[in-house]
């Protein structure tokens, strides 16, 4: 009988541990180059949609106003935009479908009288729901949304 031994010496067939390594390394770098600029466009989407949420609920107020002769109060809020509030016989809404949300699910909130040079102000205070900060935290209204590019 001939039985075949296995050769001394001879590799096993796989991968050795320096080449896994090489490969998670190499996966690494990859990861920390493309993840940056990944966030970036995040952050930069999250601006322009409230850009457009601001845009499109100041226009819904604009006509609110051409209805009403007047914006909302601050008391009945955006949602007179929604629901007719109680009083106004000229009410010609729904002005808006439902009212958005910000990328953060946190209403927009409202003032009237405004308090940045305009009559009546529609903003997120970001993130953090704290007026001031930077970055995610950016508070972002009816006063600066034209910087957003």
């Amino acid at each position: 009988m001939d039985i075949q031994r296995p050769a001394i010496g001879r590799r096993q067939a796989g991968f050795t541990l320096i080449e896994m390594m090489v490969v998670v390394v190499v996966i690494g770098l990859l990861a920390a180059m493309i993840g940056p600029r990944l966030f970036n466009q995040v952050e930069k989407a999250q601006k322009v949609r409230i850009k457009q949420d601001v845009r499109a609920i100041e226009s819904a107020l604009k006509f609110y106003r051409l209805d009403n002769f007047r914006y909302p109060s601050q008391s009945e809020g955006l949602a007179a935009l929604v629901s007719a509030p109680g009083g106004l016989a000229r009410w010609n809404g729904p002005y808006l479908e439902a009212l958005p949300e910000d990328p953060f699910q946190h209403p927009y909130e409202y003032a009237n009288p405004g308090t940045h040079g305009v009559e009546v102000e529609v903003y997120t205070l970001g993130d953090n729901q704290v007026a001031g900060g930077e970055g995610v935290d950016t508070d972002w209204g009816s006063w600066n949304v034209k910087e957003i590019q």
